[in-house]
């Protein structure tokens, strides 16, 4: 099985922003170590959840600090940034990086209406062209002239370097016709929403159409895990994520517990229930449970590559989740 991280650079309760971005450096230079296939960095806005407000920056220190693991976005925004930036930015990347850089690219805003209207300067945000953003940029990664008229008077520096591979991020299936068409991987991911069918990943690599940047229909799927040796300890580690997503669903943004904050929380049955359902979205038990877990949504789907996220409190319980996987996957 092809293994894979995406990072959100969580800041757990007790830490600073800055820890949760060296925490990604040792979760990355751990990944190359145990063989991941690839890490990517997720963009966040406007939160003190997460530290990933630039993930392409990231992405760059963390190349610099890796030798053969995949690095990119998982994924950037484009409603954001000038489908211009975006292929200078990936072309720079894959200069420093060749042959291990990977332009990942998403549609939402990652962050509430008001990082969303800073981000545009005030501007209405460009919420109907995104999927013109993206043949922009990739004919721009391409060197090829853009049929936009705004971008076919000028190139993205640096040219002819090796490219980067594309890929389309979606959570629902609405993208996974577009990514077809397009000729990029495409990111399914169900921990965001649980709605992964075989009809989904069946449209896209049934109508898949080879690019320059990627060759043939690659589908990978990220799922949040909590693991460790026992199911009890895992089980322990994963309550405050069962928590926060409870009250989220409630429209209540709080920091995230401790795990022994999360131990004494009082639950109704109710949250219980809850909690029980909301676990298609959060795979939680011992290695060997989780690992035949993720085998068999495999084998069921066919998907190419399982991307994994996992947030326990502790550097080290996070770190454990990769290395156990690692042991009963790699």
């Amino acid at each position: 099985m092809k293994l894979s991280i995406l990072d959100q650079a969580p800041i757990t309760k007790g830490n600073h922003a800055a820890d949760a971005l060296k925490k990604a450096e040792e979760l990355a230079i751990l990944g190359d170590e145990l063989g991941y296939h690839r890490m990517w960095m997720a963009e966040h806005h406007g939160t003190n959840h997460y530290a990933s407000s630039a993930p392409e920056i990231t992405a760059a220190h963390l190349a610099a600090k890796t030798k053969n693991i995949r690095i990119g976005t998982g994924g950037v925004m484009m409603m954001h940034y000038s489908p211009l930036k975006l292929a200078e930015v990936f072309k720079t990347l894959s200069a420093f990086s060749p042959g291990r850089i990977d332009f990942g690219v998403g549609r939402a805003p990652g962050g509430d209406t008001h990082a969303m209207h800073a981000l545009s300067e005030g501007r209405q945000p460009m919420l109907h062209n995104m999927y013109d953003k993206l043949d922009t940029a990739m004919e721009l990664l391409l060197d090829e002239v853009p049929q936009n008229d705004l971008y076919a008077r000028t190139i993205a520096t640096p040219a002819q370097v090796v490219l980067p591979e594309a890929w389309l991020l979606g959570s629902t299936g609405n993208s996974a016709m577009q990514a077809a068409k397009k000729g990029v991987g495409y990111s399914f991911a169900e921990f965001f929403m649980g709605e992964l069918s075989k009809e989904i990943l069946d449209i896209y690599r049934n109508n898949f159409e080879p690019s320059g940047l990627m060759e043939k229909p690659q589908i990978n799927v990220s799922y949040m895990v909590t693991t460790a040796e026992t199911k009890e300890e895992a089980e322990f580690q994963a309550k405050p994520q069962d928590i926060w997503r409870l009250l989220f669903s409630r429209g209540q943004l709080l920091p995230v517990l401790t795990p022994e904050e999360a131990k004494d929380y009082p639950l109704t049955e109710m949250d219980k229930m809850m909690i029980e359902e909301n676990r298609n979205v959060h795979v939680v038990g011992d290695s060997k449970e989780v690992a035949a877990f993720l085998q068999k949504e495999q084998e069921i789907y066919g998907y190419d590559e399982t991307m994994i996220v996992s947030i326990p409190h502790s550097q080290e319980a996070r770190l454990n989740v990769y290395k156990l996987l690692a042991k009963e996957l790699l």
